[in-house]
C-alpha cells in the first residue's frame, strides 16, 4: 500500500509540474523543452525533493524516445531511406567523425585525459539528443526545412553510431565486457534483427488487418504499442539500443496501409513520455555543482557548444547544401548533448574510464548545453527575423458559418482571391480560410467574400469550415511548407476530398504528388507566356512560338514525372536535368528541319 501511495504521488507530482511550467514556459518563449527541463530540476532533488528516485523515473522515461524514433521510422520508407544514404551515412559520419576527433583532442592534449577516457568523451559528446533536436524542429514547424531535413539524418546517424560506442567502451576499459563482445553477441544481434525484418515484413500486416476486423479502437492501441514495446524489448534483449529497433520497426511498416493509424495511436503516448523523459533529465541533473565547481560545469557547457556549433555549421554548408542561416540553424539545434551520452557514460563510469565527478560534471553539462539550445534559438530568430506584428482578430472573424460548400480555399492572398471570384461568378459555394487579419479585411470589404480568420492545421476549424461536405481544398498559401503539412492532414481526416494546391519549386511538386495532391506551379503558365512573347519579338511567327511553348510543356510535364522516382537523390536529378536538356534541344532542332521540309 504504502509503494501505490509512492507511485501515486510520483505520477501526481509529475503531471502537476507538466501542467504548471511548461506552458509558463512557452508564454515566456522558452520552448516546451525547456520548461520540461525546469519542471524536473524544480521537483528533483536539487531543490524541493517531491521525487527522491528519479533513476526509476528515467529508465520508464526512455520510452518517450523509443516511441519517437518509431513515429520516425513511420515517416520514412525503406525506398527513402536508400534515398538519403548520403545524407545519413557521408555527412552524418562526418560531423561524428570531426566532433569526436576535435572534443577527443581537446580531452587528451588540453586535459591530460588517458586515450581511452578521451576516446570516450570525444564520441559520446559529439552526440546529439534525437528527442530534444526533433522536438524543437516540431515545434518551430522546421522538420521540413532544408536544415531540418539535414538535422534529421545527422540525428539518424547518430543513433546507429550509438550502438557500436556502447560495445566499445568495455573494450577501451579492458574490463569483463569485452568477453560478452565477441562473435557470438554479434551473431545474436544479427539474427535478432533479422527476425525482426522479417517479422515485420510478413507478420505485423496480417496482424493489425485481424485486429482492425474487431473494429475495437482499445485493442488497436494495445497492437500497436506491443510493436514497438515488443521490438525495442527484443533489441535492448541483444544489446541493442532499443529506440533503434523501434525504429527499425516503424521503417517497416512506413509503407503500410495502417502507418496513420499507427501514428494515431502512438502519437498521444509519445507526447507525453517523451515530456517525462525531459522532465527526468532535469531531475538527475546535480545542480549543486553549480555551486561548488561553476567555473569547471559553465566551462565545459560553452567548450561543448563553441566545438560542435561551428563543426555543425561547416559540415551543413559543405556537406549539405546549406546557406549560412539555414547552417547556422542546425548548428544551433544539435550543439546540445544528447541523451545516449547518458547512456555511454554510464558504462564509462562503471568500467572506471570517468571518475564520479567528472560524470557528474559531464550529465550537468550536457542538461545545461540542451538548456541553452532554446534560448540561442531565440536570440537567433530576432537576429535573422525581425518580429512580425501580429494584429487582433475581431470575434465576428472567428465566427465561422457555412452551408455545406463545395469548395475550401486555404490562404485568400493573390491566388486565393482569383480562385474564390471565379467560383463565386460560377455560383459555386466556398469557404476560404486565411491567417492575415488585414487579408480577411480586405477580401470582404470589397466583394463579401466568405472568409473566416482560421488555422487549417488545426482539426476542429476543418470540422467547422464544413470539411466533410467538401469535394475539392484549393491550396493557395505562400508557405509551401504549410500547404504540405495541411495536404497531409485533409489526407488522413477527409480521404475522399481532392486537393489542389500551389508549388513554389519543382521538390514542393514531388512532395505534393507523393501525398496524393495535384501541384499547381505557381509561376510556370506566366513564365510560358512571357517566353511566347519573347519568342515572338524575336522574329518567330505566332504559330511557331506557340508550338515551340507546346513542346517545352509537354516536355518539362514528362521530366517531372520521371523525376519524381528519383527526387530524393541529387546526383540523379543532376544528371537527368542535363539529359533533358540535351534532349529538348535536339527536339527543337528537329522541329525547325521539319519546318523547313515543309
Amino acid at each position: 500500500m504504502p509503494h501505490e501511495n509512492n507511485l501515486l504521488q510520483a505520477v501526481v507530482v509529475l503531471l502537476l509540474a507538466a501542467v504548471f511550467v511548461v506552458p509558463l514556459a512557452k508564454r515566456l518563449q522558452l520552448g516546451a523543452v525547456l520548461g520540461y527541463l525546469i519542471a524536473g530540476v524544480v521537483i528533483g532533488p536539487a531543490a524541493l525533493q517531491l521525487i527522491h528516485n528519479p533513476e526509476n523515473i528515467a529508465h520508464f522515461s526512455e520510452f518517450g524516445v523509443v516511441l519517437l524514433l518509431f513515429i520516425i521510422g513511420l515517416e520514412l520508407s525503406p525506398r527513402r531511406l536508400w534515398l538519403m544514404r548520403k545524407a545519413v551515412f557521408g555527412v552524418g559520419l562526418a560531423q561524428v567523425s570531426l566532433s569526436g576527433l576535435i572534443i577527443g583532442g581537446v580531452a587528451y592534449f588540453g586535459f591530460s585525459q588517458p586515450w581511452q577516457t578521451s576516446v570516450v568523451l570525444g564520441l559520446g559528446l559529439a552526440l546529439s539528443s534525437t528527442a530534444f533536436g526533433l522536438q524543437i524542429l516540431a515545434e518551430r514547424k522546421q522538420l521540413t526545412s532544408s536544415h531540418g531535413r539535414l538535422a534529421f539524418a545527422i540525428l539518424l546517424f547518430q543513433d546507429i553510431a550509438a550502438i557500436p560506442l556502447i560495445a566499445l567502451v568495455p573494450l577501451l576499459s579492458g574490463g569483463a565486457g569485452v568477453e560478452e563482445a565477441g562473435a557470438a553477441s554479434v551473431l545474436r544481434i544479427l539474427l535478432t534483427i533479422t527476425a525482426v525484418v522479417v517479422g515485420g515484413r510478413y507478420l505485423l500486416r496480417p496482424i493489425f488487418r485481424m485486429v482492425a476486423r474487431t473494429g475495437l479502437q482499445e485493442v488497436s492501441t494495445a497492437t500497436a504499442l506491443l510493436v514497438v514495446v515488443g521490438t525495442a524489448w527484443l533489441m535492448d534483449a541483444v544489446g541493442v539500443s532499443m529506440a533503434l529497433g523501434a525504429f527499425l520497426a516503424g521503417l517497416l511498416l512506413a509503407d503500410s496501409e495502417y502507418r496513420h493509424e499507427l501514428e494515431s495511436q502512438i502519437e498521444p503516448f509519445k507526447g507525453l513520455l517523451l515530456g517525462l523523459f525531459f522532465i527526468s533529465v532535469g531531475m538527475t541533473a546535480d545542480v549543486k555543482l553549480l555551486v561548488t565547481m561553476p567555473l569547471a560545469v559553465l566551462g565545459l557547457t560553452v567548450l561543448l557548444m563553441v566545438i560542435k556549433l561551428p563543426i555543425l555549421a561547416l559540415v551543413g554548408r559543405v556537406l549539405g547544401d546549406l546557406d549560412r542561416r539555414s547552417a547556422l540553424r542546425l548548428g544551433v539545434v544539435l550543439a546540445a548533448g544528447g541523451e545516449f551520452a547518458f547512456v555511454v557514460f554510464q558504462i564509462a563510469k562503471d568500467q572506471n574510464l570517468l571518475s564520479t565527478e567528472l560524470h557528474s560534471i559531464l550529465i550537468l553539462a550536457i542538461t545545461l548545453s540542451m538548456a541553452c539550445t532554446p534560448l540561442l534559438i531565440i536570440f537567433l530568430v530576432k537576429v535573422l527575423k525581425p518580429k512580425p506584428v501580429v494584429k487582433e482578430v475581431p470575434p465576428e472573424y472567428e465566427q465561422i458559418e457555412s452551408d455545406e460548400p463545395r469548395v475550401v480555399i486555404i490562404g485568400m492572398g493573390r491566388m486565393g482571391q482569383i480562385v474564390a471570384r471565379i467560383l463565386r461568378a460560377q455560383r459555386v459555394p466556398f469557404v476560404a480560410l486565411d491567417l492575415s487579419v488585414d487579408t480577411i479585411e480586405l477580401s470582404r470589404s470589397i466583394d463579401s467574400m466568405p472568409v473566416f480568420y482560421g488555422d487549417p492545421l488545426r482539426p476542429e476549424i476543418l470540422r467547422a469550415v464544413g470539411a466533410e461536405h467538401a469535394a475539392y481544398f484549393v491550396l493557395t498559401a505562400d508557405d509551401p511548407e504549410t500547404n504540405i503539412k495541411i495536404t497531409e492532414l485533409v489526407s488522413r481526416l477527409y480521404p475522399h476530398i481532392k486537393l489542389i494546391a500551389r508549388a513554389r519549386s519543382r521538390f514542393h511538386v514531388h512532395r505534393l504528388l507523393e501525398l496524393g495532391a495535384q501541384p499547381i506551379r505557381e509561376t510556370f503558365h506566366s513564365s510560358l507566356e512571357i517566353s511566347r512573347e519573347t519568342l515572338m519579338g524575336l522574329g518567330l511567327s505566332p504559330e511557331r512560338a506557340e508550338a515551340r511553348i507546346r513542346r517545352f510543356q509537354l516536355h518539362d510535364e514528362e521530366l517531372l514525372a520521371q523525376q519524381h522516382l528519383v527526387f530524393n537523390d541529387r546526383e540523379a536529378l543532376i544528371q537527368s536535368v542535363r539529359d533533358a536538356h540535351e534532349e529538348l534541344q535536339a527536339l527543337f532542332d528537329a522541329d525547325v528541319i521539319e519546318e523547313k521540309g515543309l
